[in-house]
């Protein structure tokens, strides 16, 4: 019975740290949209495009899942980013037989209502024009995939400045 319940309370003292390293605990505490003022982690290392200049998003079909990534130095696959209002964003795929749908739901940011969908041959620009922060889906599909040939994923875009 002594050997039971060293065991028991052996895994009772590592299950915070289980729990931790599996991301029960710290980082980013749920989703940037969530803060009361997502505006104010837009910076210049993570804010892409301007009004002179297009914000470039590269659409993929990863291994696990679709990702977005933005034309800003080191930026990471589905990481929140920032866009100025009054930006052009343009939708493309630099993998080849590769087609996706971006989605933001009934509240765009954007001049068009409704799904983006587009594809390696096929960018899609649209004009920013409304501040707040926006949670979207993205699907992407790679005719060459064996297994799966479609995913799903999910990011945030911060849309700075401009008119509400």
């Amino acid at each position: 019975m002594s050997i039971l319940r060293s065991v028991l309370l052996f895994q009772l003292a590592l299950y915070p740290c289980m729990m931790q390293a599996a991301g029960g605990g710290g980082g980013r505490r749920g989703y940037v949209c969530a803060e009361p003022n997502p505006q104010s982690i837009c910076n210049p290392s993570n804010t892409c495009g301007s009004a002179s200049q297009p914000c470039q998003i590269d659409v993929k079909r990863t291994a696990s899942s679709a990702s977005i990534t933005p034309s800003i130095p080191g930026a990471r696959s589905n990481a929140p980013f920032c866009v100025a209002a009054g930006a052009t964003v343009v939708w493309q795929s630099s993998q080849k037989n590769t087609g996706f749908t971006i989605d933001f739901g009934p509240s765009t940011p954007f001049e068009a209502a409704g799904a983006i969908i587009g594809g390696s041959d096929r960018s899609i620009s649209s004009s920013v024009k409304k501040q707040g922060c926006y949670k979207f889906s993205v699907g992407a599909c790679n005719t060459d995939a064996i297994y799966g040939m479609c995913a799903e994923g999910s990011a945030e875009l911060i849309v700075s400045g401009g008119s509400q």
